[in-house]
């Protein structure tokens, strides 16, 4: 808060790395690549380092360039006249235009086209472009902050990158961890999205149990913060009694998009009595799918786990939810 680091939360070491250099790049025109896996909050840190730049009072405009076709994605930068593409009725301002005396953030560059890279390099070097369809030319005083989840390094070696460009939006580097690599900073983060809940969801007495968290700190979190985030809105819209439990933030790893193909018909359906309720068969089948893992992997847990396709911390909680013995 006091640095105006927009929504960045975390004490680790390596973010404490992150914050400095934000501090030191802010104040200058340098350009600056952020880089690390989806979901770490690239975004985040190309906010904060606009806010505290001193082009703070003009726009901030995001880009990804990862989901747009080339022609859209060229139209959408730079903007194009009357005629110029497929419905375009009227003359339309591009991003680098609309953003004048401030910033973009085009996050993915690295999925850009070389057409593309070579206008953007021309943007970073004489600051000047012009739109599609167009022969004036537009001057360009915007700071350009890019993002990426791909190594441009070894885009570059394979020739899907312009080696002049990457060393143009490469004045600057900053690495952000992936989520794994700070796990000190999980209960940090999971307070602060508990926090934001309770607003949003107008619950204000929303918490997570102490099992809930211990379990959040044994995932593999592949998509990161985001990732977190998303587990954490979930299970506050699905918990009871407004108390995130660990059955709440499962990880969503099993496919729900039809019945097992060992499910025959109505055959399976025949063994449930019609006074069962759902969360009866559930505890049921749940129950005796842990025991007979254990059984068939001489109660090895990790076996176990592996077995039933969840982690060995999901299975220790669930053996305790059901009073399953660990058996040496």
């Amino acid at each position: 808060e006091r640095a105006g680091f927009s929504g960045l939360v975390g004490k680790n070491e390596k973010m404490k790395q992150v914050y400095a250099l934000i501090e030191k790049v802010a104040p200058t025109p340098a350009s600056v690549l952020i880089t690390g896996e989806s979901g770490t909050g690239k975004e985040l840190v190309a906010r904060a380092i606009h806010l505290n730049s001193q082009r703070v009072s003009r726009p901030f405009i995001a880009v990804n360039c990862a989901p747009l076709a080339e022609s859209f994605l060229e139209s959408e930068l730079f903007g194009h006249e009357k005629g110029a593409v497929s419905g375009a009725a009227t003359m339309r301002k591009g991003r680098f235009e609309v953003a004048e005396g401030g910033t973009v953030f085009l996050d993915e560059i690295g999925d850009i086209s070389l057409s593309l890279q070579a206008k953007l390099l021309r943007i970073l070097k004489e600051k000047q472009f012009e739109r599609v369809g167009g022969s004036r030319t537009i001057d360009a005083d915007v700071r350009i902050l890019s993002a990426t989840s791909k190594d441009l390094k070894e885009e570059v070696q394979q020739g899907r990158f312009r080696e002049d460009l990457f060393y143009r939006l490469n004045v600057i580097h900053v690495v952000l961890p992936p989520l794994r690599e700070r796990l000190d900073d999980l209960p940090m983060l999971v307070d602060h999205f508990v926090t934001a809940c309770r607003t949003n969801l107008a619950k204000e007495k929303l918490m997570i149990a102490p099992d809930a968290l211990r379990l959040l700190l044994t995932l593999p979190w592949d998509g990161n913060v985001r990732e977190l985030e998303n587990t954490i809105e979930r299970a506050a819209i699905l918990c009871n009694e407004e108390v995130i439990e660990p059955d709440d933030v499962q990880p969503e790893s099993v496919d729900m998009g039809g019945a097992a193909p060992w499910v025959n018909g109505d055959d399976f359906l025949r063994l449930i009595p019609d006074s069962a309720d759902l969360n009866e068969v559930l505890y049921t089948v749940e129950e005796r799918l842990l025991k007979r893992a254990l059984e068939e992997t001489e109660h090895i847990q990790a076996h176990a786990a592996k077995k039933l396709g969840i982690t060995k911390s999901l299975l220790q909680y669930k053996m305790k939810k059901y009073g399953i013995k660990k058996q040496r």
